[in-house]
């Protein structure tokens, strides 16, 4: 999977061919056909290890209790914390957002279909307890996720370096853009 991951990132998901994945590996091209029976696969079973990762990392610390601009608070500190700490995940999970491979990942995203979702379960209570805007779905994440995007990316190219004080200060903001 960190074969994968590497070769992913720098290469991308076509220029990435499995025999160049189990070479980086040290494993036998065979060997990757017995867990992964394609390329897809893997790329999908990447995508789902490092979103497991994430959430585990992000509810480990979630407080229970707590308002919404608590929580919301936590989930951005924490989101944009994993991704400094794991800037190739950040450049894994980018890309395949921005790839065909994730339109019904996405789409289930936005529309709150079936999945355990920190972020959605925020923005559903926020907006029912009148503290956040009445907004789709798909424009909350957009309004959370798009600036923290932009931000994350320059971060990882080094073109900033955010410290907690930042951090904080960056969701306070986005916090003031969506809350009632």
């Amino acid at each position: 999977m960190q074969a994968a991951l590497d070769l992913f990132v720098d290469q991308g998901f076509h220029g990435a061919p499995m025999a160049d994945i189990a070479k980086r590996a040290n494993v036998a091209a065979g060997t990757i056909y017995r867990h992964f029976p394609s390329r897809n696969d893997l790329i999908n079973e990447l995508f789902h290890a490092l979103e497991r990762e994430i959430k585990t990392v992000i509810k480990s610390g979630n407080p229970a209790e707590g308002s919404i601009r608590e929580k919301f608070m936590f989930l951005m500190r924490e989101t944009i914390r994993y991704y400094i700490d794991h800037p190739r995940h950040f450049l894994y999970m980018e890309q395949y957002f921005n790839s065909p491979y994730s339109v019904s990942i996405h789409r289930d995203i936005v529309l709150g279909k079936g999945r355990e979702d920190a972020w959605g379960d925020v923005f559903e209570r926020g907006m029912s307890e009148g503290e956040i805007k009445d907004l789709p779905r798909s424009m909350l994440f957009a309004l959370a996720f798009g600036p923290m995007i932009f931000l994350l990316r320059d971060h990882i190219r080094g073109f900033i370096c955010l410290v907690d004080e930042e951090i904080t200060r960056f969701a306070e903001i986005c916090w003031d853009v969506i809350k009632k």
